[in-house]
């Protein structure tokens, strides 16, 4: 009688992924450290790579394994910043206020793990980790009804690592995690390195947890212990190695931050070229993890698109343009050199060079904003054009107006801001001030160098200038007066 084959692990973590009564599943994601290496007084996990802190990351592909309830964040150094920076994710947060290593973190949140079966732990600086690298680990760990399971990878240069030893090549099981300071010279030459991403059943762990020791030069329990701690126990330990070994690499110091900053923004490239966006030299673009770009939108060398901003179809972005939180149309046409941020252009409209948008600028279809333009809370109108050296702050602009050259429309007292209306059709001459609060009617004129301080009615023309007086000979009298002085 033929003996029943073994099931396979990827049989055995299907049969987990669809068991009908799941175990509960925590996320615990260690959040606390200093990281003293950065050199910085901002706390580790909120230094930013791809846009985004390094801990958002790690939450981000957390929520696409379990919901925002079962998701702890450990926070500790600045811990106020650090849980203002992301509450808006809706995790949950655990005060680690005394920093005695991970496994302290683990013993701070018993409270708030033991109702769980499982904990998954996550470090929080270490943005490149996949949410289907956290469901293998995990699914392999119930597969294997391990009371540990740790996350492994090959590197290439493993120094300063800690070593994985298995049972045997083909096991799964593991017989101990060597520290590089302890590994003998055989050891050393082990690749497969432990990542410090884990699975634990949570009984398991807080039934031995307390059996860690401080007995290391800084003093402090240390995670990794727990896989001797439980072998001692009995208990089986295991390791799931990922064939992605970049994804558990941490931004431990600012050249490894700079290095995950631009794989992230290289990768962010490569999937908008795929989705059909031209961009002609993406090693110089910074372009952030939120940002939307449709097919046929041209980028050109050195743009920054950064937050939520969203761009058209047919769109081209020339170089040097700094681009934040912005929503832009289609074929809207942004020449070089332009900034803007939290505002919002409507299809075709034509923007710089130089062009400046401050937040709430809403430029409308066709509209031209020109060479050193600067809006603030304003509606440009369809059609209507400011194109040289003009302020228009707190403003509504009609359709078809015409803006001249060096117009400011003076919007704050001192105290108060006002706000300037132009209606439909209007014509502003060049070095015109309009003097808030103040409307300007539909298809009136204001003549060039006028100063406007009343409102102007339909159709009619305003000139505010002051009478201009000539004085013939005064100039040549002057410098012969200055001549015969000297």
């Amino acid at each position: 009688m033929k003996k029943p084959k073994a099931k396979s692990a990827r049989r055995k973590i299907a049969e987990v992924s669809h068991r009908p009564s799941a175990p509960r599943v925590a996320i615990a994601i260690m959040a606390a450290g200093k990281g003293t290496r950065l050199k910085s007084q901002l706390p580790k996990v909120l230094h930013e790579v791809g846009g985004k802190p390094l801990l958002e990351h790690v939450i981000r592909a957390a929520l696409r394994v379990a919901p925002a309830s079962d998701i702890y964040a450990i926070i500790g150094h600045e811990a106020q910043r650090v849980r203002a920076a992301l509450q808006h994710t809706g995790v949950r947060f655990v005060l680690q206020a005394e920093q005695r290593g991970t496994g302290h973190a683990l013993m701070v949140a018993r409270d708030a793990l033991a109702g769980y079966d499982h904990v998954i732990v996550l470090s929080g600086d270490a943005p490149l980790i996949t949410p289907q690298t956290i469901e293998h680990l995990r699914d392999f760990h119930l597969a294997e009804k391990a009371a540990m399971t740790l996350l492994s990878a090959d590197l290439a240069n493993p120094t300063g690592y800690g070593r994985v030893l298995r049972k045997s090549a083909r096991s799964a099981d593991v017989e101990a995690i060597v520290e590089e300071k302890a590994a003998s010279p055989a050891e050393k030459k082990i690749r497969e390195i432990n990542s410090g991403f884990y699975v634990f059943s949570v009984e398991n762990m807080y039934g031995h947890i307390d059996e860690l020791s401080t007995d290391n030069p800084h003093s402090e329990y240390y995670l990794t212990d727990m896989a001797e701690v439980l072998r001692r126990a009995k208990k089986r330990v295991v390791a799931w190695k990922t064939e992605n070994p970049g994804e558990v690499l941490g931004g431990n110091t600012r050249a490894e931050l700079a290095d995950i900053d631009h794989f992230l923004r290289m990768a962010k490239a490569r999937q908008l070229m795929a989705d059909g966006v031209t961009i002609y030299y993406p090693a110089t673009c910074v372009i952030d993890a939120d940002v939307a770009v449709a097919p046929d939108t041209i980028i050109e060398p050195y743009v920054q698109l950064l937050g939520n901003t969203r761009i058209g179809t047919r769109c081209r972005v020339s170089s040097y343009s700094v681009i934040r939180d912005t929503e832009i149309g289609d074929e809207v046409t942004i020449r070089p050199g332009c900034m803007m941020s939290e505002s919002r252009i409507e299809a075709r409209a034509i923007l710089g060079p130089y062009s400046h948008l401050r937040p709430g600028s809403e430029i409308g279809e066709g509209a031209h904003v020109g060479n050193f333009v600067e809006t603030k809370k304003i509606k440009l109108g369809k059609g209507s054009k400011a194109n040289h050296l003009t302020y228009l702050g707190d403003a509504e602009i009609g359709a078809n107006v015409n803006v001249g050259a060096g117009t400011i429309t003076c919007n704050y007292d001192g105290m108060h801001k006002h706000k300037t209306i132009i209606e439909d059709g209007v014509f502003v001459g060049s070095d015109s001030t309009l003097v808030a609060p103040v409307r300007v009617g539909k298809g009136a004129y204001v003549a060039a160098a006028s100063c406007i301080t009343d409102d102007v009615p339909d159709g009619a023309l305003a000139l505010g200038r002051a009478r201009q007086i000539v004085k013939e000979g005064w100039a040549k009298e002057k410098r012969v007066k200055r001549a015969n002085e000297s």
